[in-house]
């Protein structure tokens, strides 16, 4: 019986899926008539609503696709009836997330618990299309949110660019030995000899393609201007995270007009609550000290996308390096940034594509967070932050990392700055 339903289940999803490519195409070859034609397509799938809860075993890799391609056509944001109209300022907190459900379920629940959550909204940004996921995402009921897909997953792609091409050149493989066998980007090795590996070039495609798309690809923010926080999926953040927000915002134009990005999180291990609650520094910003819990502004953005160029062909597959590069070496005005001296957003992760450890689960850095969140709420919101100039002094500017040679990653990059403003 169950294996009678999972059949018909299959078959529905195949019918549904193919009156939706043959209703697409006729949209397609018919004059444009604007927003009604793209909502007569999306009112005509009517399994859209949930099909995020389907296995994703059940459907193959262009079902999968076409499924991604109609969320991001969609924009849809959910709870939009509940919340309302938000106002110009409040933040956007865009989530970048890959497969790692625990430490996701850690980062809902601490942003549930947030002061202000209700009057944000928060954009999951996804490289994989899982069940369970979305699954959690959809649950969500205490503030505004919507959800993306990076449609040049690897998932997605996972036998062509920009996933693993069965063409492509072994990553040790000498250049002479790749130019005999004649291997698809044999003339593109990076700086150190190695050629792609398409899971360490797609963390740095994805954060800028999400970023791109909040900024200018979708209705719901490409007009705001407030704040947009961005985070990754084994983050936590503070009750306070965004009153911290508030006032470091209300306080930067008197305490450092030049810095251009906040950090609300720190790797520091010697924080002290009780005495750094209402404590911020200014500092240079640099990728390994101020890349957790990053809130930028629409004003830096454009100044970021116009040195895309230089981003996207730096030899370094991670973007907070390649971000650094361009500071160094682009922006009329370098990063620099305003830290709380206690952080607001916390690391729980203990395995991600660096890592190779056997136990992965998060519960002893969780435990130690939130015990240390318990010891601070008697000094949690604080009514002033004081902010001061950081001694720590900053080296010279890093060398890249390598894994980032493939022309084919520079023109998946750059083509990213226009297209997210088109759709996707």
């Amino acid at each position: 019986m169950l294996r009678v339903r999972s059949l018909f289940k299959t078959a529905l999803i195949i019918v549904s899926v193919c009156m939706l490519w043959l209703q697409f195409h006729i949209l397609q070859i018919q004059p444009n008539n604007g927003p009604s034609s793209r909502d007569a397509l999306l009112e005509s799938i009517p399994f859209l609503s949930t099909i995020r809860n389907y296995e994703t075993k059940e459907m193959n890799i262009s079902t999968m696709r076409l499924v991604v391609d109609t969320i991001n056509a969609e924009q849809k944001v959910n709870n939009a009836d509940v919340f309302g109209d938000w106002e110009a300022e409040m933040p956007v907190i865009v989530i970048q997330v890959h497969t790692r459900l625990p430490y996701l379920v850690q980062l809902v629940d601490s942003l549930r618990h947030a002061k202000d959550i209700n009057s944000t909204l928060v954009i999951f940004s996804h490289d994989v299309f899982d069940a369970q996921i979305n699954a959690l995402v959809q649950s969500i009921e205490f503030c505004k949110v919507m959800q993306i897909f990076y449609p040049y997953s690897i998932q997605l792609h996972p036998d062509d660019f920009p996933g693993e091409d069965p063409n492509d050149c072994p990553r040790n493989i000498p250049m002479g030995k790749a130019m005999q066998i004649g291997c698809t980007n044999a003339l593109t090795p990076d700086v150190y000899g190695h050629y792609r590996e398409a899971r360490f070039a797609q963390t740095k495609h994805h954060w800028w393609w999400k970023i791109n798309r909040a900024f200018d690809g979708l209705e719901a923010t490409r007009d705001h201007s407030g704040p947009f926080i961005f985070l990754e999926e084994d983050y936590l953040v503070a009750p306070d995270f965004l009153h911290v927000l508030k006032l470091l915002q209300a306080g930067q134009d008197s305490a450092c007009s030049h810095c251009n990005i906040l950090s609300l999180g720190t790797y520091s291990k010697t924080y002290n609550f009780a005495g750094d609650s209402g404590k911020a520094q200014i500092s240079q910003w640099v990728s390994s000290r101020h890349n957790m819990g990053m809130v930028i502004t629409r004003r830096l953005w454009n100044q970021i996308k116009l040195c895309a160029d230089k981003f996207c062909t730096f030899d370094d597959y991670n973007w907070d390096w390649s971000l650094q590069n361009i500071s160094n070496t682009c922006m009329q005005h370098k990063l620099f940034t305003i830290m709380v001296s206690a952080p607001r957003v916390f690391h729980i992760g203990e395995c991600g594509v660096h890592h190779k450890k056997k136990d992965c689960s998060s519960q002893a850095v969780l435990d130690k967070v939130r015990k240390t969140l318990e010891t601070a709420k008697p000094n949690l919101f604080p009514t002033s932050i004081t902010v001061t100039t950081s001694e720590q002094k900053i080296g010279k500017p890093p060398k890249p990392n390598g894994g980032w040679g493939d022309v084919r990653d520079h023109h998946l990059c750059l083509a990213q700055v226009n297209a997210t403003s088109r759709g996707p």
